[in-house]
């Protein structure tokens, strides 16, 4: 029988377990977390330095950092963005070869390098320096090259990745993030930013839609507002309401002043009654004093307003109480509002 030579790199696998998989996921988390930890220890004046250099900055925060560190670097830059302060990622081998024209003078370099030896960093750092850009570095070795040539320097530092081998990078990536989060915060709460702030640059999300659109972005008006008169036949109104497929009819005097609210649940109530609704005026069976809202409150008031009272349409009218528009939970539901 013909020998068959083992494979040198072909791996030794360890036995599957689940107890195994517990412990060694738990071991990761532990040591990542006390990897960002650990960082509250080491926190001093630089941080002050760096967000006081970035809050004067009058151009924009360039993030940069390749491989791991790259795609933390890439991930801060999109929460300052996000948060308030100007930033975009440069990759630093593209910057050797162009992009560094990105980079003026009046910005703030954020470069991450959890060595701080990284070539394509320690390479571009000096002409940074010779365009006049303030270079803020975050690294997990305080005497690297990187470290010295900067003007702030922001200290990463772990005991230990997570891989076993202490190879790949992990906890040192966590901590990165964990400090460079930290400082667009810090960065945000200094600069006032609010919600609706941060709405404005999310405008698809969901807290875009809570915090943006307002009541005259969803209500209905003109041809699709069902609206009658006092005096109006309840069958007339009741075709309105057919008519305009909203459930409701809002009730104006000839000024157009909102004077009542007649819905489905209201000629429920009549029939239910055994009244004979011809004939009948809309006067006679509709909720006076309805509640209404201006057009310029946020929609999400009007989700609160419904849910808490239970009702389903609110009548919205100007300063001096004339129907302008009408809003149904359905078209909250259509605008993503609920």
């Amino acid at each position: 029988m013909e020998n068959q030579s083992k494979d040198p790199h072909r791996h030794q696998r360890s036995e599957f377990s689940a107890e195994r998989v517990f412990e060694r996921a738990r071991e990761v988390i532990r040591i990542e977390a006390d990897a960002v930890l650990g960082l509250l220890d080491q926190l001093d004046h630089q941080l002050v330095q760096a967000a006081e250099r970035i809050l004067r900055c009058t151009g924009r925060v360039v993030v940069s950092g390749i491989g791991k560190s790259g795609h933390v670097a890439n991930k801060v830059a999109a929460t300052l963005a996000s948060t308030g302060t100007p930033a975009y990622f440069v990759h630093p081998a593209e910057a050797q070869h162009g992009d560094l024209g990105m980079i003026q003078a009046d910005d703030v370099v954020l470069a991450f390098s959890n060595s701080g030896e990284t070539e394509e960093l320690s390479f571009i750092a000096p002409y940074i320096k010779r365009l006049g850009a303030t270079l803020i570095a975050v690294t997990g070795n305080p005497e690297s090259r990187l470290a010295r040539a900067a003007d702030v320097h922001l200290n990463a530092a772990v005991r230990a990745e997570a891989c076993p081998l202490n190879l790949a990078p992990t906890a040192s990536t966590s901590a990165a993030l964990a400090l460079g989060d930290a400082l667009a915060l810090v960065l945000l709460d200094l600069r006032g930013f609010s919600a609706e702030d941060f709405a404005r640059s999310h405008p698809g999300g969901s807290l875009g839609r809570r915090l943006l659109i307002r009541v005259e972005d969803v209500m209905r008006t003109g041809q699709q507002l069902p609206a009658v008169q006092l005096g109006t036949a309840v069958t007339d109104a009741f075709a309105e309401m057919s008519a305009k497929r909203m459930g409701m009819t809002a009730v104006t005097d000839d000024q157009q002043r909102v004077m009542g609210i007649f819905t489905d649940g209201d000629l429920r109530r009549v029939l239910s009654q055994g009244t004979d609704i011809r004939g009948v005026q809309i006067d006679q069976v509709m909720s006076k004093q309805p509640k209404t809202i201006d057009r310029h409150r946020l929609a999400s008031e009007v989700a609160h307003l419904m849910e808490s009272t239970r009702i389903n349409h609110l009548l919205v009218v100007d300063d001096a109480g004339r129907l302008e528009g009408a809003v149904g939970i359905h078209d909250l539901f259509a605008a993503k509002i609920l």
